[in-house]
């Protein structure tokens, strides 16, 4: 397969993992084997990470939390942010692990049950990191688009309007 076959491949991907391969590979103009041939080259190769569905919590009755937290840390000698975003990563609640440029250095996104399992996370697991300086957490509130996705299907203004 060409290298720019190979990016549209990922995109159609990465747009919706749902699509087979026949149409993948109709869409493509090449044959169905090509496809599967490539899609386990590239999971073997781990540019493929996984297959995820985007699910829109609110709708469910599952109660969820979820934050953003900007992290200043102190990089080790030899090993700058690795070994510590590696750290960070493998806490079960952590979502997402950024390294970033600008004001901090980490930016994570993490999911708890509460506000408060959330501060509790960042008090008793962050915090006492000895590579990490300060946190800054930030709540979401509502989700709006996720991954290029619209979350919402209808904006309502539902603020309350009194009358003088």
């Amino acid at each position: 397969m060409k290298e720019m076959d190979t990016q549209k491949l990922l995109r159609l991907i990465a747009d919706n993992a749902q699509l087979p391969n026949e149409q993948i590979a109709v869409m493509l103009g090449v044959p169905v084997q090509e496809i599967a041939d490539e899609i386990a080259r590239l999971e073997r190769e781990g540019i493929i990470k996984g297959y995820k569905a985007l699910i829109d919590w609110d709708k469910t009755d599952r109660n969820l939390v979820s934050a953003r937290i900007e992290i200043k840390v102190t990089p080790k000698a030899n090993m700058g942010f690795e070994e510590i975003a590696y750290t960070i990563s493998q806490f079960r609640e952590v979502e997402t692990c950024y390294l970033m440029s600008g004001g901090y250095d980490l930016a994570l996104t993490i999911s708890g049950k509460t506000f408060k399992d959330i501060a509790l996370f960042v008090a008793h697991r962050l915090a006492p990191l000895d590579a990490v300086q300060s946190t800054s957490t930030h709540f979401v509130l509502r989700k709006y688009k996720e991954r290029g996705v619209l979350i919402v299907d209808d904006i309502k203004d539902e603020r309350e309007v009194t009358s003088l």
